[in-house]
């Protein structure tokens, strides 16, 4: 019972400190991007008030999501710091209640936010990032959807299966083309069974034209027929604003979303590393709460951790490192120059390492 009460004692301490950082970096963040966003949209483009709390509300998500890891280190080492100068650590060890055993409820703690973290990260900030750009890009900017994007993808699903994929490279808000034009249909086992190529397609006549072009007709994965054409129509019946609307940005896409689209880009042959680096970071970054927590706990037993001056400023040295080292890994990644698995996982790596060497240090 004893025990009990203690874990629950520390768990405590420590979600209180975890609020008190979201809030605290949070603030920061919002005050150092977002107002200075808001202030530009209202100066610029004469954003009403309502749009100005809808851009507010939905750019939350992603600045709280990044504030997690951020907050758990705040956390473990304002809390363990606190209870280590004012000698409770001491009493606790006294009553032969060993270090493993004291941390554990960070830890436990560490891992729900890295759980509750990923969750967040699938569900809700994507959903946000969406409401947040069609509210700066229709509502604030004024924009008809007439803008250029890179890689095109649709898709015509029916009963939960694809039947056709559209893909294309580009599209030209200027000249409304599609260009370097693919598309694939698909048969009841899910297996391409016709295809076309086309240097472009423009909009015209409400119909999407292709020009110079090959058609596949395939077979159990070969092509029994093909043939050259100068003009085909595409079957699609989104115009240009739909097509735009319809596209995504890759923080606008759920994880799932994610792999489906490097999936699609590699079977054109383009390049996925930023994308793969965004999915990877997906997991990495939430992650990062439990690393913090493992960080956290043995430096906040130090005896130079008599203040919570001097615990935030630790946690601000611990966090600069760890972004660092993230963004080396995501450059790492998007060059190509090594894996973007095991680019993206190096902060974590390196994390988790000085973690167990400073518990193992401090269980002495």
């Amino acid at each position: 019972m004893h025990i009990r009460i203690l874990d629950k004692y520390i768990f405590r301490e420590v979600f209180k400190a975890f609020i008190f950082g979201i809030c605290a970096f949070s603030a920061v963040f919002i005050g150092s991007g977002t107002l200075f966003k808001i202030a530009k949209y209202i100066t610029d483009y004469g954003a009403s008030l309502s749009a100005v709390i809808k851009v507010f509300v939905f750019g939350l998500p992603s600045v709280i999501m990044w504030t997690f890891p951020m907050s758990m280190l705040l956390a473990t080492l304002l809390t363990f710091g606190r209870l280590s100068s004012s000698s409770e650590i001491t009493a606790m060890k006294s009553c032969g209640i060993g270090f493993y055993r004291i941390a554990a409820p960070a830890v436990i703690m560490g891992f729900l936010v890295s759980i509750g973290a990923i969750a967040f990260n699938e569900y809700v900030v994507p959903w946000a990032n969406t409401a947040y750009r069609n509210v700066v890009y229709y509502e604030i900017q004024g924009n008809n959807g007439m803008k250029s994007q890179e890689h095109i993808i649709l898709k015509d699903i029916q009963d939960g299966k694809i039947q056709r994929l559209v893909y294309a490279r580009r599209y030209d808000g200027d000249t409304q083309t599609l260009q370097g034009v693919t598309m694939q249909d698909f048969n009841q086992d899910g297996k391409v069974s016709h295809v076309e190529n086309a240097e472009y397609a423009e909009y015209s006549m409400d119909k999407w034209i292709m020009h110079n072009g090959m058609l596949y007709d395939i077979s159990e994965g070969q092509s029994e027929h093909s043939m050259r054409f100068d003009t085909q129509v595409l079957p699609i019946k989104a115009n240009p604003k739909q097509i735009v609307r319809e596209q995504k940005d890759p923080e606008e896409l759920t994880m799932k979303e994610l792999r489906a689209q490097i999936n699609i880009m590699k079977t054109q042959y383009v390049d996925t590393n930023k994308l793969e680096a965004e999915l990877y970071q997906r997991i990495t970054v939430p992650m990062a709460s439990l690393i913090f927590a493992l960080i956290g706990v043995p430096l906040g037993l130090q005896p130079t951790r008599n203040s919570s001056s001097a615990g935030f400023a630790m946690s601000v040295i611990i966090i600069f490192f760890y972004y660092a080292l993230m963004t080396m890994g995501n450059a790492l990644a998007r060059s190509g120059a090594v894996a973007p698995i095991i680019a993206v996982w190096i902060p974590n790596i390196v994390g988790l390492i000085a973690g167990f060497i400073l518990i193992r240090r401090a269980s002495r």
